[in-house]
């Protein structure tokens, strides 16, 4: 994850949970983690773009997160 991180540095927000804890838990069950470790990216309206469950691929978590800041189709197009 500290690649990914430093991948992603100024373009998206990494946060590492721990599922033992309080907070990590709650998480856990709201984004429906079944396995750790799990990478799950959001979008700025807090909506899952992107799960794994796994080892995370470093090329496919960037290219994801590059994705959400690509404007989207048109109304009309």
């Amino acid at each position: 994850m500290d690649g990914i991180e430093k991948d992603l540095a100024g373009k998206a927000r990494l946060i590492r949970l721990n599922v033992l804890d309080r907070v990590g838990r709650k998480a856990a069950g709201q984004y429906q983690v079944g396995m750790v470790p799990t990478l799950v990216i959001l979008d700025g309206d807090g909506q899952v773009r992107y799960r794994r469950s796994g080892i995370p691929n470093r090329g496919e978590v960037v290219r994801q997160v590059s994705e959400l800041g690509q404007p989207g189709p048109q109304a009309g197009q």
